[in-house]
């Protein structure tokens, strides 16, 4: 997985804030040669799209996006980078004295964070000189492959959990700032909390986390553990019954809490088994209203396992900061057109077996029967004219909103208004899905790609 850079509002004084050197070496390299031979200030048009799904999935979430906006605000070259790069030899003198001033001050398009995608769909269109878009590869592709990875999965889990709350808990199992990002991700595709501390407080998402087993260990009984969490957190909080034996667990639990205890975790075991047992026994005890929370090493298969048992909710860990087994989305980013030396547009296209992009820049439309998704429409044309509007497609949905407009950044789209955005979008948009869509299987995309070219 990759490492999210730090968007911390307080960085450390002995760390630089600039995003500008999450980059690979070819970027810079291929700006000095550029700004060499006269290229760089060639209006150009890149564009980040997925040609495949990851785990052959029926639909991709897209996310990070308010991150990489955010991300792009700090793409600044200071002192320490110019150093470095000077330093190393990376590139030379004229292009380090064109980084020293550099701000993107083109546009970017793109579907709107939380908004699903499909192969091939433009989900980002950088417009700008050649110059300043073509160092953005390496960091626009490190947060949205994360992030959609991570959204995707947690996107399929939210599904098989339906109306059952899910809690993200995986940050031991992802690099520190990675796992702030995946705890955004899942909370934008369905997830209603995080364990997440920091998550919590940089996007607004709502933390959740009472004792773990080192917790009863302390104590010399477990009696005496639950009797102090009861003690300190009330009777409305969660025990963690499976430390020793878990029906004497449930009996000392509710010996201490009484019938209102808020709720019991399950955290091993044969889940179905022992949350039918779990439930029985609370009732049996008077119980009736204390809610069961599994854990355990979920996925989005154990949690649709789950669906007909008395689980009230779940808590999800590795595998939704790890993409539940597709760890990266798989996208890419491509120059697709170009002007020419004459002032025209040019399409441009790699034509690499299996690894080809489409030339031309792009529009996307949802095209929608009965308020049901039936097909993804990208329209193509070689340069900016004439670009096909909502109105040219009133049976469809327009996928495309203006993120960056000649460098200044929609702020609606950062902090946590914009992750509160992106989670109502997406919630929004996936009752759009054809049932055939919420299937877990492997199999082709749940929505054709059909390219139209612009007469």
């Amino acid at each position: 997985m990759s490492v999210a850079p730090s968007e911390s509002p307080h960085p450390s004084p002995n760390h630089s804030p600039s995003t500008a050197l999450l980059t690979d070496r070819y970027e810079l390299t291929m700006l000095d040669a550029a700004l060499r031979d006269g290229t760089a200030a060639r209006h150009c048009v890149f564009e980040l799209f997925a040609r495949r799904l990851p785990g052959a999935r029926r639909f991709g979430v897209v996310a990070g996006t308010g991150r990489l906006l955010a991300a792009l605000q700090d793409f600044r070259f200071g002192e320490d980078e110019l150093r470095f790069l000077r330093d190393e030899r990376v590139v030379s003198a004229e292009t380090l004295a064109f980084l020293e001033s550099y701000r993107f001050s083109g546009s970017i398009t793109g579907y709107a964070e939380g908004e699903l995608y499909f192969p091939g769909s433009p989900i980002l269109t950088i417009e700008g000189s050649f110059a300043e878009s073509v160092v953005l590869e390496t960091l626009a592709l490190s947060v949205l492959n994360h992030d959609s990875a991570v959204a995707n999965a947690a996107a399929r889990m939210s599904i098989a959990a339906g109306d059952r709350p899910l809690a993200e808990m995986g940050s031991r199992r992802a690099a520190e700032q990675s796992a702030v990002a995946a705890a955004r991700a899942a909370y934008i595709t369905g997830f209603g909390a995080t364990s997440n501390l920091e998550a919590g407080r940089r996007w607004g998402i709502p933390t959740m986390g009472t004792a773990a087993h080192a917790w009863t260990l302390l104590h010399d009984s477990e009696e005496a553990a639950f009797r102090s969490q009861i003690e300190a957190l009330g009777t409305d909080t969660t025990l963690l019954i499976d430390t020793y034996d878990i029906r004497e667990g449930v009996a000392a639990a509710i010996r201490v809490a009484g019938t209102s205890l808020g709720g019991v975790r399950i955290d091993s075991g044969d889940l179905p088994t022992v949350a039918a047992e779990v439930r029985a026994q609370l009732d049996e005890l008077g119980a009736t209203s204390t809610r069961i929370t599994v854990t355990s090493d979920l996925d989005e298969f154990a949690i649709a396992a789950l669906a007909a048992s008395p689980v009230d909710a779940y808590g999800v860990g590795t595998s939704v900061v790890t993409g539940s087994g597709a760890p990266t989305a798989g996208m890419v980013y491509k120059l697709v057109a170009r002007q020419a030396a004459d002032g025209s547009w040019v399409g441009v296209a790699k034509n690499s077996t299996d690894k080809g992009s489409r030339g031309g820049r792009k529009a996307a439309f949802r095209e929608l029967e009965r308020g049901k998704a039936v097909t993804e429409l990208v329209t193509v044309s070689d340069g900016f004219e004439p670009v096909p509007t909502p109105a040219d497609h009133p049976d469809a949905r327009a996928l495309q909103v203006l993120l960056v407009d000649h460098g200044d950044t929609d702020a609606a789209h950062l902090g946590p208004e914009g992750v509160a955005a992106a989670r109502a979008h997406h919630l929004r948009v996936r009752e759009e899905l054809p049932v055939r869509a919420l299937a877990l299987s492997r199999s082709d995309p749940a929505l054709p790609t059909v390219f139209r070219d612009v007469e």
